[in-house]
């Protein structure tokens, strides 16, 4: 072999052995949605649960589809969602560089070593990127799969523009094992002499996949069941260099619905997008991990799990092999659990933004608010619309004031608030237990029941037949004139 094995035993040398060592290897095109998120989580989740390493490595091969800031809405994410890396672009390793365009020359050199070992071949003939990803091919129409290593040794030193192919053996068959889908064999004819080392001298995302999988170390690779056709000649590349094949992850994808899979162009929402709507990360990062995978044993039930409950619980044996479809309505449960959840201190200040979009009036307290909603809130953006009433009283009809179970209509509603308006004037202290207090009693002198008080007053406060808290939360938070002053527009309404 006319090629220095100095530089790939060099190489070879500082791969890390002893533990287990995932990656997370995302193309930055600029949207992390919800599959990608789900494959960072179990990749990290794999790394923890066995006490190995958590890589991050950039895939930016395909020139063509980078957005700029899309590394940054990478970090971004990873940070919020508590998916700390141990080696890295930004935090560096022991095998660094960790992004893929600043490894092209170890490419080149591996792809030369293919070639000399007889596992791949230099290829000069001109064939359109289109014709490449027809997956249409026919290793009989490729004359330089025939061509002798001096003949093609030649021509790329004549200055010949060439790629590099895959020899893909033309007879026999390949097996290649998933921890999800067991073993799987197919035909080598079957597969075509994928390229590995482009015209511009960059791999494709194939090649360099497998190049930095093996001079990281990496142990488990965590992937989309999409990639499970691509998985033999990964195998072949593996057994080309005679190194050990890791260990395969393959996850079904997350569907919209029964036909369609979750993706950018049908507007399906990213991580982003969750929170834009309302979702907290945690709730997200819960949901995503049971999207395809469920707890064993004792906790096969449960459903709500901290990111620390994760890392215990998880194991790839748990992985499901069915699509999982991802359901809106249960990511909502989800997040009114987690805000229900909150310390009401933590609830207050996610909650506060969204309060002053309404509120604007700050005499009217954030915290006191904030307590009203915690206990009937789903997502954050649903806050607005439920306190937009304490700036301003809404137009609302006289027939809010009819309500069967608590007994009123426009007749009894008036006469609750003519009889109700001199108590509110004269209560010697506003607090929310003198308003409760003096409200029930009134009722039991009254002889009604205490909806028939408390309804129409609180119609005549809010003007909405939903609202968080009753009477005499709301008239607390609007103090005594604001609430004196909405009493007269609810008499002078139903009057």
């Amino acid at each position: 072999m006319s090629i220095d094995m100095k530089y790939f035993e060099e190489m070879e040398a500082k791969i890390p052995h002893g533990k287990v060592r995932t990656r997370f290897a995302p193309s930055p095109t600029g949207y992390m949605h919800v599959g990608n998120l789900r494959t960072a989580l179990y990749t990290y989740l794999i790394a923890r649960h066995a006490g190995g390493t958590f890589i991050l490595r950039i895939e930016d091969t395909d020139q063509g589809r980078l957005v700029e800031g899309a590394t940054d809405v990478i970090y971004r994410t990873m940070a919020e969602c508590g998916l700390s890396h141990d080696e890295g672009p930004d935090v560096g390793g022991p095998v660094a560089p960790y992004i893929q365009s600043e490894r092209r020359d170890t490419y080149g050199k591996y792809a030369e070593l293919l070639v000399e070992r007889g596992h791949a071949y230099y290829c000069f003939c001109e064939k359109a990127e289109s014709e490449e990803d027809s997956g249409e091919f026919d290793r009989a129409d490729d004359p330089c799969r025939d061509l002798s290593l001096e003949e093609a040794k030649a021509r790329v030193a004549a200055g010949e523009p060439y790629v590099i192919r895959q020899r893909i053996p033309k007879e026999g068959t390949t097996t290649f094992h998933d921890a999800s889908f067991g073993d799987i064999t197919v035909e080598n004819k079957t597969l075509d002499d994928q390229v590995l080392l482009k015209r511009d001298g960059l791999p494709t995302y194939n090649f360099a996949n497998v190049i930095d999988d093996h001079l990281m170390g990496i142990t488990h690779v965590v992937r989309g069941s999409e990639y499970l056709s691509s998985a033999p000649k990964y195998n072949l590349l593996y057994e080309g260099f005679g190194w050990e094949v890791p260990t395969y992850v393959h996850c079904s994808p997350v569907m919209r619905d029964a036909q369609h899979k979750m993706s950018k162009r049908n507007g399906d929402p990213s991580y982003e997008d969750l929170k834009a709507q309302g979702y907290l990360t945690p709730a997200i990062l819960n949901y995503v991990a049971l999207l395809g995978w469920s707890p064993r044993g004792e906790i096969s039930n449960q459903e709500f799990f901290t990111l620390d409950e994760l890392v215990k619980a998880f194991d790839i044996g748990g992985i499901s092999k069915s699509p999982a479809i991802f359901d809106i309505e249960k990511l909502t449960y989800f997040n009114a659990n987690y805000l229900r959840n909150l310390p009401p201190e933590q609830f207050c200040k996610v909650a506060e933004p969204y309060i002053r979009q309404a509120v604007k009036n700050e005499a009217y307290p954030v915290s006191e608010i904030a307590a009203l909603l915690q206990a009937r809130c789903e997502k954050l953006t649903d806050i607005p619309e439920k306190v937009d009433f304490f700036d301003s009283l809404p137009e609302y009809g006289v027939e809010f004031y009819t309500n069967k179970k608590s007994k009123t209509n426009s007749e009894v509603s008036l006469d609750m608030l003519n009889k109700v308006l001199p108590k509110l004037e004269a209560l010697p202290e506003w607090t929310n237990d003198a308003i409760h207090d003096m409200l029930v009693s009134f009722a039991e002198e009254l002889g009604v029941k205490n909806a028939t008080l408390m309804w129409p007053l609180r119609i005549a406060v809010a003007g909405k037949l939903v609202t968080p808290g009753g009477a005499v939360e709301i008239c607390h938070i609007l103090g005594r004139e604001e609430t004196i002053k909405r009493v007269k527009a609810g008499i002078a309404k139903l009057a």
